[in-house]
């Protein structure tokens, strides 16, 4: 692939910065667009500071791009629940303001950030959003402008914040020495690490990806009960961590599969190598560890 121009917005982010990250290793230039300064940012990397919703700024950016990846969105389902009004406006509008932008700009690929959420009865207003954002960019498809959806599963790894349930339970477990966790946790997970997800979101700018829906989750299932008990082991050289599991209450998420009947199916993409989760799960805790000053 020839270098092309990519503007990763809210490349500031998560999985947004590893995607840029991941896109300048690949001899791409990078253009970053997001409400605050990465503090990831390469050598080579552009940032500019601006809103999803500032109309203007979007166009100003995609008009001189080749590909855009679209990360910005409120993703904790928690925060989604709680603010459906400014959830439905940075999700859907201003995805549609992106979308509008390199349809305009006819930009050779246009690639979004969705969630296994779709194919779920669960994730509330976050699902809705996410939904709603795939049916709309697969009409701007119709009408001619290229796309990739990403449907990410169960992320991790650097650079993760408090919304990141990988990463709250680590800090609870460091910081508190215990874990407390709703429900028996026999519900089952495919983590995926953040870079991994990365590198295989570089990828998908083949040909073979284009106009289609691609799947990104871990190689290896398991309980969060047994994921839990990992860390605790891990631990146990330190500390005791007590495991605390409290009555199971309705909640967003899912207890096996995100998955409900639906005729909308996506390809599962399955990279050559990947970060086994128990050495990914010690990386953090490092870097947690060290992020505390414990």
């Amino acid at each position: 692939m020839s270098k092309r121009v990519v503007g990763v917005f809210g490349g500031s982010g998560f999985v947004g910065s590893h995607v840029a990250d991941a896109l300048t290793e690949a001899g791409y230039e990078v253009v970053i667009f997001d409400c605050k300064e990465s503090p990831y940012l390469l050598p080579g990397q552009k940032m500019i500071i601006g809103d999803i919703l500032d109309k203007k700024a979007v166009e100003d950016l995609v008009k001189d791009c080749n590909i855009v990846y679209n990360f910005v969105g409120i993703a904790d389902i928690g925060e989604a629940d709680q603010n459906p009004i400014e959830t439905v406006k940075i999700n859907i509008l201003g995805t549609t303001y992106v979308l509008d932008a390199c349809y305009n700009a006819k930009i050779e690929r246009f690639i979004f950030a969705s969630s296994l959420y779709v194919y779920s009865n669960t994730g509330s207003f976050y699902r809705v959003t996410k939904q709603s954002c795939e049916l709309l960019i697969e009409n701007y498809g119709k009408a001619g402008l290229p796309y990739t959806i990403i449907r990410y599963g169960s992320l991790y790894g650097p650079r993760a914040d408090y919304r990141n349930p990988i990463y709250k339970i680590l800090k609870q477990a460091l910081v508190e020495g215990k874990i407390t966790r709703i429900g028996d946790g026999e519900e089952v997970r495919e983590y995926i690490h953040v870079r991994d997800a990365a590198k295989a979101s570089v990828e998908i700018l083949f040909d073979e990806y284009l106009n289609q829906h691609v799947i990104f989750t871990g190689h290896q299932q398991i309980k969060v009960k047994d994921l839990l008990l990992m860390i605790k082991e891990i631990l146990s050289s330190k500390m005791d961590v007590k495991l605390e599991f409290l009555s199971s209450a309705p909640t967003h998420n899912y207890n096996i599969t995100p998955y409900s009947f639906t005729s909308k199916v996506g390809r599962r993409f399955v990279g050559k190598y990947y970060l086994d989760l128990g050495q990914g799960i010690l990386d953090c805790m490092y870097k947690i560890h060290e992020e505390l000053n414990l």
